[in-house]
C-alpha cells in the first residue's frame, strides 16, 4: 500500500512516516515547509536505508495537489498538515481557517477526483470544548473550543461527516490527539518548534540546555492536586503507532457513511509540576521556573477515555512518562539548535 502523508515533515508527521515505513508501507510526503524542515525526512531515509518521495506542496493549491495525485496511486491519505499554535490562532484567525479548513477542502476534492477514498484525519482533544466532562469520550458532541485553531478542527470534523454522508465510498477515521511528547529513541528526529515553544516539554528541555533562562508556569490555583494544569501526555511513537493501527483497521473494518473517531492518549492526567519534577528525576537537571498568571482558555484538567482505541484498534501506549522525558532530552542534547 502507498500512503500519502500531508505535513509529513512535522513533529508527529515525521514520526508517523518512520513508523509506516517500518511496517512495510510505501510513503509519499507532501509539506510546504512553512513550519517544518525537510531534514527529518532525510534522517529517516538514513535510519531506515530507504528513499522517501518528498514533494514541496501546499494543500491550498489544487493545481499542485493534482500533480501529486496524478503521479502516484494512493491507497490512503493521512492528513496532518495544519497550523496548530493556539495563541497564534487567536491573533491570526483568518490565516488558520484558510490554511486548515480550505486546505482540507482542497484535499477532499482532489481525493474525490482521483478516486482515493480512505482518510485518516489528525484531529485534537480540543474539539471536545470546555463544557465536556472528563475523561473525554468519543461519543460526546462536538464542543465549543477556546481558540480558532480548535474551531478549525471542529469545522473539519463536521465537513468530514457531511462528506461520508454524501459520498458512500469515503471511509474516514478521525484521531483525536491529547498531548504528544518524546522523540524517536535514536535522537535523530524530535520536536523542533519554530521560535518560542508553545508546548511544555520543548520549553523545559530548552531551559535545561541553556537556550532559555526560565520556565513560566501559567497558573497555580487550578482545581488539581498541586494547583497546576493536568494534561494527558503520550509518547509520540505511541501516537505514530496509533496511525498504523488506524490504517490497518480502516482498510478492513470501517463501514461507509461514517467517520469513526478514536481518542489517542494514555488515560492518565499529569500536572505541569509533575512533569518538572520527573524531568529532574530522569535527567538530573533542575528547571528554574516561576509562576505566572493563567492563560486565557486553559482548562484545569482533561484526559482521554482510551477504551475504544484499546478494544477496536488493539492499540495501547507502551512508553511511560520517564521514557517520554528521557527521549525528549536525548533529542535535545543531540540537537541543541534543533534541525
Amino acid at each position: 500500500m502507498r500512503i500519502l502523508v500531508t505535513g509529513g515533515s512535522g513533529y508527529i508527521g515525521s514520526h508517523t512516516v518512520l513508523a509506516l515505513i517500518s511496517n512495510g508501507y510505501k510513503v509519499t510526503v507532501i509539506d510546504n515547509l512553512s513550519n517544518s524542515s525537510q531534514i527529518p525526512i532525510n534522517r529517516i531515509e538514513c535510519l531506515l536505508n530507504t528513499n522517501i518521495d518528498f514533494i514541496n506542496c501546499d494543500l491550498r493549491s489544487s493545481k499542485d495537489l493534482c500533480k501529486v495525485f496524478s503521479q502516484f496511486k494512493f491507497d490512503s491519505v493521512i492528513h496532518f498538515a495544519s497550523l496548530k499554535a493556539v495563541g497564534e490562532s487567536v491573533i491570526q484567525p483568518l490565516r488558520y481557517y484558510e490554511n486548515n479548513v480550505y486546505g482540507t477542502l482542497n484535499l477532499l476534492k482532489v481525493m474525490e477526483k482521483y478516486d482515493v477514498r480512505n482518510l485518516i484525519f489528525s484531529s485534537s482533544a480540543t474539539v471536545y470544548g470546555k463544557e465536556a466532562k472528563v475523561p473525554y469520550k468519543e461519543g460526546y458532541k462536538l464542543g465549543t473550543p477556546s481558540s480558532p485553531y480548535g474551531s478549525s478542527k471542529v469545522m473539519i470534523e463536521r465537513i468530514l461527516q457531511d462528506q461520508v454522508l454524501a459520498n458512500k465510498n469515503f471511509k474516514i477515521v478521525s484521531l483525536r490527539y491529547f498531548n504528544p511528547i518524546g522523540a524517536h529513541k535514536s535522537g535523530k528526529i524530535g520536536e523542533d518548534p519554530k521560535g518560542t515553544p508553545n508546548n511544555l516539554l520543548p520549553f523545559i528541555t530548552q531551559v535545561a540546555i541553556g537556550k532559555r533562562k526560565k520556565l513560566k508556569v501559567f497558573g497555580n490555583d487550578y482545581d488539581t492536586k498541586d494547583g497546576t494544569c493536568q494534561r494527558d501526555y503520550l509518547h509520540v511513537m505511541d501516537l505514530a503507532d496509533g496511525h498504523v493501527k488506524a490504517i490497518q483497521w480502516l482498510d478492513k473494518n470501517i463501514q461507509n457513511n461514517n467517520v469513526e473517531i478514536f481518542n489517542l492518549g494514555t488515560g492518565k492526567p499529569v500536572s505541569v509540576l509533575e512533569i518538572i519534577n520527573t524531568f529532574k528525576e530522569v535527567t538530573g537537571v533542575s528547571i528554574d521556573y516561576e509562576f505566572a498568571p493563567r492563560r486565557s482558555g486553559d482548562l484545569d484538567s482533561f484526559w482521554a477515555d482510551t477504551t475504544k482505541a484499546n478494544n477496536l484498534l488493539s492499540w495501547k501506549t507502551k512508553f511511560d512518562l520517564n521514557q517520554m522525558i528521557s527521549d525528549s532530552w536525548n533529542w535535545q542534547i543531540k540537537n541543541p539548535n534543533g534541525y
